[in-house]
């Protein structure tokens, strides 16, 4: 064996030795993505936003960077942009909504969340066109993503709270899908087989 056949060997087994970061990357998207859209559709009080601000940093955002990294390791290219994107969306929605939305003139500042909104709807229309080649699963969770995007932007730009409760409603049929996939994927782990299709 050669000093290059050994190096080789050593890269793939490690490779090999990397857990699947999905479930996690998903779960931390899920559980913030849940909380948030209960307030947006009106579920819970607007005042509770509150609530989402320590999940967007640590949950729907760092955890779910780790696991954009994670990916990126694992080689699995759709993964490493999506859940790196979501979790510095995550990370930037908090600040966004703790440092500068507070300080934006209330008259207009509708306008910057729409675009803020809007810009986030462009990127998951992309990332969706891409899950065309993937799995139904995908398929459908990033096509509802899309959709609660949109639905927010048009209820912010057009200042229409049942537009934003639709999307609030969106939200959170796109979290229990998305939380179906960490049950699938953690089931079908612990049991060796498809115990659930993913």
């Amino acid at each position: 064996m050669t000093m290059t056949d050994a190096h080789t060997e050593v890269e793939v087994s490690s490779v090999k030795a990397t857990a699947d970061p999905g479930p996690l990357g998903l779960a931390g998207f899920a559980l913030t993505t849940f909380v948030l859209s209960t307030i947006n559709a009106g579920i819970v009080s607007g005042t509770l936003v509150g609530v989402v601000l320590p999940l967007a940093l640590f949950y729907g955002g760092l955890a779910q960077l780790l696991a954009g990294m994670w990916e990126f390791k694992r080689a699995n290219g759709f993964g490493a942009v999506a859940f790196t994107t979501y979790g510095a969306f995550w990370m930037s929605f908090a600040a966004y909504a703790y440092y500068i939305l507070p300080k934006l003139p209330a008259a207009t500042a509708y306008q910057a969340t729409g675009l803020y909104l809007l810009a986030w709807t462009i990127i998951t229309v992309i990332l969706f066109v891409a899950t065309l080649g993937l799995t139904p699963f995908l398929k459908i969770l990033f096509a509802l993503l899309a959709l609660t995007f949109l639905a927010l932007t048009i209820g912010a730009l057009g200042q229409s709270t049942s537009m934003t409760k639709i999307g609030g409603y969106l939200g959170i049929i796109t979290a229990i899908i998305a939380w179906y996939g960490v049950l699938a994927n953690l089931t079908n782990q612990a049991f060796k087989r498809r115990v659930l299709p993913q």
